[in-house]
């Protein structure tokens, strides 16, 4: 008899849960906006625009767990991941900055940041690319973010000819 108890208890389907473990489980997934994210488009050159497009081509769905969103203008040239938008730019002008600064080499990449690392850019590229940081996101740790995009720039962007001291 008790071998038939245990067998019972083994083999009977688990309890349904309740509506308020259901209601609390789907309250804590957040939706993702379905509005295209506002990002400026910029004129690029043309041997700009088909790096762009291969770059663009090359991101991968998700960026470190967030979904890629669509974006207002430069479909060819920018990106963007997340609610708040994590957003890529492509193309433009080269970052500027004093020599004795910093530039990281991130998995094949030189990222150069700004003061709040909230900005972070490639500087050892033909074509600059731009990662934007919601503040949440930036600041200390903001490197990964960029890290996370080396394999795409490696890609898809020619070195350039030029590095910066400190890009191997």
């Amino acid at each position: 008899m008790v071998a038939g108890f245990v067998m019972f208890q083994t083999l009977k389907p688990a309890p349904a849960p309740t509506p308020t473990a259901q209601a609390t489980a789907s309250a804590s997934v957040a939706p993702v906006p379905t509005a295209p994210v506002p990002v400026a488009a910029i004129a690029l050159s043309e041997r700009e625009a088909v790096v762009c497009r291969a770059f663009l081509a090359k991101l991968p769905e998700q960026l470190r767990g967030l979904p890629r969103r669509q974006v207002t203008g430069g479909h060819e040239q920018n990106a963007a991941f997340g609610d708040p938008a994590v957003t890529l730019t492509c193309g433009g002008p080269a970052p500027t900055f004093a020599p004795t600064d910093f530039v990281y080499p991130l998995s094949g990449v030189c990222w150069h940041p700004n003061e709040a690392g909230s900005v972070w850019t490639t500087v050892d590229r033909e074509v600059t690319i731009a990662l934007a940081l919601p503040g949440a996101l930036s600041g200390e740790g903001s490197g990964q973010w960029a890290a996370a995009l080396s394999g795409p720039v490696t890609a898809a962007v020619p070195s350039a000819q030029v590095k910066p001291s400190g890009c191997g």
